[in-house]
């Protein structure tokens, strides 16, 4: 059976059975799993990944349901969102290997949550909590595929300490986090969509990851572009750490 479920990726040019054996090999923390966690961890459990790791203290709102496509009705007020993603997650591919972490991710607790993980997924909708994956980032060396989402508009790029710009090179100041962030589910979709793809890519070695380089689009008018992003000379978090902007 694993054969059969893999053989569409294995035919992949520079893929084959070494690629699925890098994908199976891998584990990779996802910090989130809501609009953009839920895409995230479906892509990569059906890509094979061996081990995820989800993390989020919360509990599926009817809310939430446009967009979080692994938390259905009957999720709702009922369990904690990774358990609810874990179960379907499980049924998708049960040769992977679900972690679940229903706390609120603290520098206290980030080390441990995260513990053996090759990369992190910020599927994240609060700056504090993204700073906060920043610093773990920079103390071990951790890359994060980091992602955003608002309305109609996303952004994506891949962080790797030392080597691009950090979260905090991202976002220098933490905005006010008492708003409702207005969201159409197919954003969060693409965008999860394309940073599983960046993962994938980061574990194999096939491609060019967005390392440096940022991916924005809007998909009520079809504009995509890739930018180039460069560390913040006077970085509060990467230039304090030793690493010198550009």
């Amino acid at each position: 059976m694993t054969a059969d479920r893999y053989v569409r990726q294995t035919i992949i040019p520079g893929m084959g059975e070494e690629g699925q054996r890098k994908l199976s090999g891998a584990t990779v923390g996802v910090m989130g799993v809501g609009g953009l966690g839920s895409p995230v961890s479906m892509y990569l459990a059906a890509a094979g990944v061996g081990r995820l790791v989800l993390a989020d203290p919360q509990v599926p709102e009817e809310s939430n349901l446009n967009r979080q496509v692994l938390h259905w009705t009957e999720d709702v007020g009922r369990r904690s969102k990774v358990e609810s993603a874990a179960a379907k997650l499980t049924a998708l591919n049960p040769g992977v290997e679900v972690v679940t972490e229903a706390v609120k991710v603290s520098p206290e607790n980030i080390a441990t949550v995260f513990e053996g993980c090759d990369m992190i997924m910020d599927c994240l909708d609060s700056v504090s909590a993204r700073l906060d994956l920043n610093d773990h980032a920079l103390r071990t060396g951790t890359t994060v595929v980091h992602a955003a989402v608002e309305g109609w508009h996303g952004q994506v790029t891949v962080l790797r300490p030392g080597r691009t710009p950090c979260l905090a090179c991202l976002y220098p100041r933490v905005p006010p986090n008492d708003r409702l962030i207005p969201i159409i589910g197919v954003t969060a979709g693409t965008f999860g969509c394309i940073q599983a793809g960046e993962a994938i890519k980061l574990i194999t070695g096939i491609g060019q990851p967005l390392e440096s380089r940022m991916l924005i689009g809007d998909l009520s008018s079809q504009y995509w572009d890739v930018v180039d992003i460069g560390r913040a000379r006077e970085c509060p978090a990467c230039s304090r750490l030793g690493h010198s902007g550009r």
